[in-house]
Protein backbone atom coordinates (compact mmCIF):
# COMPACT_ATOMS: atom_id res chain seq x y z
CA UNK A 1 0.00 0.00 0.00
CA UNK A 2 1.53 3.45 -0.75
CA UNK A 3 1.57 6.23 1.53
CA UNK A 4 -1.06 8.05 -0.34
CA UNK A 5 -3.55 5.19 0.77
CA UNK A 6 -2.26 4.99 4.22
CA UNK A 7 -2.61 8.93 4.89
CA UNK A 8 -5.92 9.13 3.20
CA UNK A 9 -7.21 5.99 5.04
CA UNK A 10 -6.03 7.20 8.90
CA UNK A 11 -7.44 10.73 7.64
CA UNK A 12 -10.88 8.97 6.89
CA UNK A 13 -10.99 6.63 10.20
CA UNK A 14 -9.98 9.76 11.74
CA UNK A 15 -12.29 12.45 10.82
CA UNK A 16 -15.28 9.88 9.77
CA UNK A 17 -18.14 10.87 12.47
CA UNK A 18 -17.24 14.08 11.44
CA UNK A 19 -17.98 14.01 7.72
CA UNK A 20 -20.81 11.65 8.36
CA UNK A 21 -22.20 14.52 11.08
CA UNK A 22 -21.70 16.78 8.38
CA UNK A 23 -24.07 14.74 5.67
CA UNK A 24 -26.35 14.78 8.10
CA UNK A 25 -27.06 18.57 8.71
CA UNK A 26 -27.42 18.73 5.26
CA UNK A 27 -28.98 16.07 3.58
CA UNK A 28 -32.54 14.61 5.22
CA UNK A 29 -32.70 11.45 3.51
CA UNK A 30 -30.03 8.26 4.47
CA UNK A 31 -29.64 7.69 0.65
CA UNK A 32 -28.42 11.39 0.33
CA UNK A 33 -26.42 11.22 3.17
CA UNK A 34 -24.61 8.10 1.84
CA UNK A 35 -23.69 10.22 -1.67
CA UNK A 36 -22.68 12.84 -0.13
CA UNK A 37 -20.28 11.19 1.94
CA UNK A 38 -19.02 9.49 -0.98
CA UNK A 39 -18.46 12.83 -2.77
CA UNK A 40 -16.60 13.94 0.42
CA UNK A 41 -14.16 11.13 -0.24
CA UNK A 42 -13.53 11.02 -3.72
CA UNK A 43 -12.90 15.07 -3.31
CA UNK A 44 -10.58 14.33 -0.36
CA UNK A 45 -8.90 11.48 -2.50
CA UNK A 46 -8.35 14.05 -5.22
CA UNK A 47 -7.80 16.86 -2.97
CA UNK A 48 -4.92 15.30 -0.83
CA UNK A 49 -1.58 15.76 -2.69
CA UNK A 50 -2.33 19.67 -2.85
CA UNK A 51 -2.87 19.87 0.99
CA UNK A 52 -0.34 22.67 1.63
CA UNK A 53 -0.98 22.84 5.70
CA UNK A 54 -1.88 26.24 5.79
CA UNK A 55 -4.85 25.33 7.75
CA UNK A 56 -5.43 22.05 10.16
CA UNK A 57 -5.74 19.22 8.59
CA UNK A 58 -9.70 18.79 10.61
CA UNK A 59 -10.13 22.59 8.65
CA UNK A 60 -9.20 21.30 5.54
CA UNK A 61 -11.18 18.18 5.64
CA UNK A 62 -14.76 20.40 7.31
CA UNK A 63 -13.75 22.66 4.50
CA UNK A 64 -14.37 20.21 1.79
CA UNK A 65 -17.11 18.44 3.64
CA UNK A 66 -19.05 21.88 3.88
CA UNK A 67 -18.58 22.78 -0.10
CA UNK A 68 -19.05 19.63 -1.09
CA UNK A 69 -22.52 19.52 0.78
CA UNK A 70 -23.20 22.65 -0.82
CA UNK A 71 -22.46 21.74 -4.35
CA UNK A 72 -24.12 18.66 -3.77
CA UNK A 73 -27.29 19.83 -2.79
CA UNK A 74 -27.05 22.33 -5.99
CA UNK A 75 -29.85 24.63 -6.98
CA UNK A 76 -32.01 23.21 -3.44
CA UNK A 77 -30.11 25.28 -1.88
CA UNK A 78 -33.11 27.50 -0.27
CA UNK A 79 -35.12 24.61 0.32
CA UNK A 80 -31.99 22.93 2.17
CA UNK A 81 -33.08 21.66 5.37
CA UNK A 82 -30.47 21.84 8.52
CA UNK A 83 -30.83 18.23 10.61
CA UNK A 84 -29.90 18.91 13.98
CA UNK A 85 -29.89 15.65 16.63
CA UNK A 86 -31.33 16.50 19.82
CA UNK A 87 -28.27 14.59 21.12
CA UNK A 88 -25.80 17.07 19.45
CA UNK A 89 -23.51 18.25 22.11
CA UNK A 90 -22.96 22.06 21.15
CA UNK A 91 -26.68 22.54 21.13
CA UNK A 92 -26.73 24.98 24.08
CA UNK A 93 -24.05 27.28 22.54
CA UNK A 94 -27.26 28.60 20.15
CA UNK A 95 -29.84 28.84 23.20
CA UNK A 96 -29.48 30.22 26.74
CA UNK A 97 -27.87 27.53 28.71
CA UNK A 98 -29.75 28.34 32.06
CA UNK A 99 -32.08 25.28 32.45
CA UNK A 100 -30.62 24.28 28.93
CA UNK A 101 -31.64 20.57 30.10
CA UNK A 102 -34.82 20.69 30.71
CA UNK A 103 -35.66 23.16 28.02
CA UNK A 104 -33.93 20.36 25.58
CA UNK A 105 -36.41 17.76 26.71
CA UNK A 106 -39.52 19.81 26.06
CA UNK A 107 -39.95 19.00 21.98
CA UNK A 108 -41.95 21.60 21.38
CA UNK A 109 -38.90 23.56 21.58
CA UNK A 110 -36.39 21.37 20.34
CA UNK A 111 -38.97 21.61 17.05
CA UNK A 112 -38.96 25.14 16.83
CA UNK A 113 -35.41 25.46 17.04
CA UNK A 114 -35.21 23.06 14.10
CA UNK A 115 -37.47 25.04 12.27
CA UNK A 116 -36.14 28.32 12.94
CA UNK A 117 -32.68 26.92 11.72
CA UNK A 118 -34.90 25.96 8.52
CA UNK A 119 -34.68 29.65 8.14
CA UNK A 120 -31.77 30.39 7.69
CA UNK A 121 -29.96 31.49 4.85
CA UNK A 122 -27.74 28.79 3.35
CA UNK A 123 -24.17 30.68 4.66
CA UNK A 124 -25.96 30.97 8.08
CA UNK A 125 -27.08 26.99 7.83
CA UNK A 126 -23.31 26.31 7.06
CA UNK A 127 -22.00 28.57 10.15
CA UNK A 128 -24.47 26.92 12.19
CA UNK A 129 -23.31 23.72 11.27
CA UNK A 130 -19.78 24.63 11.97
CA UNK A 131 -21.12 26.15 15.66
CA UNK A 132 -22.76 22.62 16.47
CA UNK A 133 -19.67 20.82 15.42
CA UNK A 134 -17.94 22.96 17.90
CA UNK A 135 -15.25 24.32 15.89
CA UNK A 136 -13.63 27.65 16.66
CA UNK A 137 -14.30 31.20 14.42
CA UNK A 138 -11.41 30.88 13.43
CA UNK A 139 -11.66 27.59 12.05
CA UNK A 140 -15.01 28.56 11.10
CA UNK A 141 -13.94 31.61 9.22
CA UNK A 142 -10.76 29.38 7.38
CA UNK A 143 -13.80 27.00 5.95
CA UNK A 144 -16.53 29.40 5.31
CA UNK A 145 -14.26 31.95 3.54
CA UNK A 146 -14.71 34.95 5.47
CA UNK A 147 -13.08 36.89 8.28
CA UNK A 148 -13.29 35.78 11.28
CA UNK A 149 -14.73 39.02 13.17
CA UNK A 150 -17.39 38.62 10.23
CA UNK A 151 -17.79 35.22 10.85
CA UNK A 152 -17.96 36.16 15.23
CA UNK A 153 -21.03 39.30 14.03
CA UNK A 154 -23.01 37.13 11.75
CA UNK A 155 -23.03 33.81 14.26
CA UNK A 156 -23.76 36.64 17.04
CA UNK A 157 -26.45 38.06 14.86
CA UNK A 158 -28.21 34.06 14.28
CA UNK A 159 -27.96 33.43 17.91
CA UNK A 160 -29.33 36.51 19.01
CA UNK A 161 -32.51 35.94 15.99
CA UNK A 162 -33.01 32.45 17.56
CA UNK A 163 -33.14 33.70 20.93
CA UNK A 164 -35.47 36.50 20.17
CA UNK A 165 -37.94 33.73 18.55
CA UNK A 166 -37.60 31.16 20.96
CA UNK A 167 -38.97 33.60 23.37
CA UNK A 168 -42.48 32.45 22.55
CA UNK A 169 -42.12 28.99 22.76
CA UNK A 170 -43.89 27.83 25.63
CA UNK A 171 -41.64 25.14 27.51
CA UNK A 172 -44.73 24.14 30.10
Amino acid sequence: MNSKEEQFKKLISENEERIKRICRYYAPDKDEQKDIYQEILINIWKSLESFRGDASISTWIYRIAVNTSLSFMGKSFKRMKLHVNSDTQNLSSLLDESNYEDKLREETQFNQIQLELNQLSVIDKALISLQLEGLSMKEISEIIGITEPNVKVKIHRIKEQLREKMKGVDYE
